[in-house]
């Protein structure tokens, strides 16, 4: 699939958030319109009027946008720091680069694939690594380089990890964790310099560990579900991007319960990466405004 999204040819997303202030929307769209850019869409949010903060998401066309990217963004720079806001500027013709993790299960990983190439995500995906070797002539059928990184035992994971990061350096903007059965280091992540997303089933943190599905079936569960978020330091606790639930009851076994979790995690993590790379989602703090 094309590295590029010919629909979106001389569009732009810009992306801002900072202290809540008059005139902050009328000073945007001002920027954009001197700048020969006219405005598709236009999401907005803030958390209070008075002392707030202020996010918005803007879609504009601007005929040769290429070389007028950096004129706008130092006109961008100039406008909008003076007033303490956060900005990125994107060229929505190129896609994000988008690398898969996963291990045995193949669920969320041959998903991804499927709608990559339906066309329903608006990434390129460079690679799949895994720590197995299962999935592997599955992801070679769509085409796609795939790379068996083996973990090592115990919970020094430093040698493996500095396998991983050969393979993403400078080749990726973001990675997602399609079922990676391995604990992310600190360190893999400030050397990746990118965002990480990852899925798992929201029964943490009341059923950790090995059987989720039968601890929740013998606890009598009526709800499960699943959490697509960033990773951070923090083991499962990062801003969470996207959230589904299905219900189960008594008749069902803990099988049963997983297939229909493994479809609610599909469908959480598909919108999760989809959102990201259409910069729907901006990070605040430890959580997230998701312009979906």
């Amino acid at each position: 699939m094309s590295a590029s999204l010919p629909e979106f040819a001389d569009h732009a997303c810009l992306v801002v958030d900072g202290p809540d202030q008059k005139g902050i929307v009328e000073t945007i769209s001002a920027l954009i319109g001197r700048n020969r850019g006219n405005i598709i869409s236009l999401d907005q949010y803030s958390t209070d009027p008075e002392g707030g903060h202020f996010f918005q998401r803007v879609v504009f066309h601007r005929p040769d946008f290429v070389a007028a990217q950096p004129e706008i963004a130092a006109d961008i720079e100039a406008t909008l720091a003076p007033m303490g806001m956060r900005w990125d500027l994107r060229d929505m013709f190129i896609r994000k680069r988008m690398a898969v993790l996963a291990s045995k299960s193949d669920h969320c990983l041959l998903d991804l694939l499927w709608r990559h190439r339906r066309g329903e995500l608006p990434v390129s995906i460079p690679m799949v690594i895994s720590n197995h070797t299962d999935v592997a002539a599955d992801v070679r059928t769509f085409g796609i380089p795939f790379h068996h990184v083996p973990s090592q035992a115990g919970p020094d994971k430093s040698q493996s990890e500095a396998e991983i990061l050969k393979l993403l350096t400078g080749n990726v903007d973001f990675v997602v964790l399609a079922r990676y059965m391995q604990v992310i280091s600190n360190d893999f992540l400030e050397k990746l310099g990118v965002p990480v997303i990852n899925i798992h089933h929201s029964f943490l943190p009341a059923f950790i560990g090995a059987g989720p599905y039968r601890k929740a079936k013998e606890r009598g569960v009526k709800l499960i579900g699943a959490t697509a978020h960033y990773v951070t330091e923090e083991l499962d606790e990062g801003p969470i991007i996207e959230q589904d639930v299905a219900r189960v009851d008594h008749s069902m076994t803990a099988g049963d319960m997983q297939a229909r979790g493994a479809d609610v995690e599909r469908a959480v993590l598909s919108r999760a990466v989809q959102w990201h790379a259409e910069d729907r989602v901006i990070r605040q703090g430890n959580h997230t405004i998701v312009f979906s």
